[in-house]
């Protein structure tokens, strides 16, 4: 009787996680359809997505989107693409994301291991930003841009993004450091290491899997970020989701869906390849920081 339970249990079990399998193989394949939609229809010449299916693959396989969209298409005035303006991307997402995330370890090893009068009204504060939605500091912003000689170029760009992201390293980095131990810290001091010291020997090297979790939400927010790039970058200094939009938009007569699709393919494919390398560290660091804090 205890082995025909065991088996039937077996079995009962077997049965449920492949049925499990099998909802989540049907909502994975559900969530996939619109990249296979993008990337298929990227593939194809315009007069198989105008005059055809586009759920199919496609008939005559072409790279001529790929190519329009990264450098012969038309956005604004001049004959260009998306090529000069990832670059631009590039140039404000690599100084904001390492800025906001050496600001915000700094402020996460003040906060935890160096205790003053007020600490938690500052922590407070800088956790109060993380909340203030994006629209609500546009004039603000613009207004600094324009007494700092920044308004419409990529340093005042770079300044943004850190000024808006840095409650968030803070917050990470904070609850990641307080529950490294401070006697490590004290140690340390009683050695004769002074403050900065600790932090780039101890706290930094220590500090790996929030670092990784501050640069992936960083870059993210920051990359696909377009109010910001729209409101205070010139025509020079756009980042690649404002070229993407005036690509999509400055189409006249017909749409070249075939292009669109190959631009926001482009666009988001950054944002993917680092989740596809490090998002296994992400989930990681998330969890190492919630020990305590």
């Amino acid at each position: 009787m205890a082995i025909a339970s065991t088996d039937t249990a077996i079995r009962t079990n077997r049965f449920t996680r492949t049925l499990i399998y099998l909802f989540l193989l049907l909502f994975a394949l559900f969530y996939l359809l619109p990249l296979f939609v993008m990337v298929a229809n990227s593939l194809k010449p315009l007069s198989e997505i105008t005059g055809g299916n586009m759920m199919a693959l496609p008939k005559v396989w072409t790279i001529e989107p790929w190519l329009a969209a990264w450098s012969t298409a038309q956005i604004g005035v001049e004959p260009t693409g998306l090529k000069p303006y990832f670059w631009n991307s590039i140039k404000m997402v690599v100084p904001a994301v390492a800025i906001s995330t050496i600001l915000g370890a700094l402020n996460g090893y003040v906060l935890t291991k160096w205790s003053f009068r007020g600490d938690k009204i500052l922590y407070g504060l800088m956790l109060f930003a993380c909340f203030i939605p994006f629209q609500m500091v546009l004039i603000p912003m613009a207004r600094v841009l324009g007494l700092t000689g920044l308004a419409g170029s990529t340093p005042g760009l770079v300044l943004v993004h850190v000024v808006y992201g840095i409650g968030f390293s803070t917050l990470y980095f904070r609850n990641y450091y307080a529950a490294f131990p401070t006697e490590l810290v004290r140690a340390a001091q009683i050695d004769g290491a002074g403050f900065f010291r600790i932090f780039w020997r101890i706290m930094l090297p220590s500090s790996g899997p929030i670092i990784v979790v501050c640069v992936i939400w960083q870059f993210t927010n920051i990359w696909n970020d377009f109010l910001f790039g729209a409101s205070f970058a010139d025509f020079d200094s756009q980042p690649m989701t404002v070229a993407l939009n005036n690509l999509v938009s400055s189409s006249t007569g017909v749409k070249e869906y075939n292009v669109h699709f190959a631009g926001a393919i482009l666009a988001a494919l950054p944002t993917l390849l680092v989740y596809i390398v490090a998002g296994r560290y992400f989930v990681r660091g998330l969890m190492a920081g919630s020990v305590k804090g």
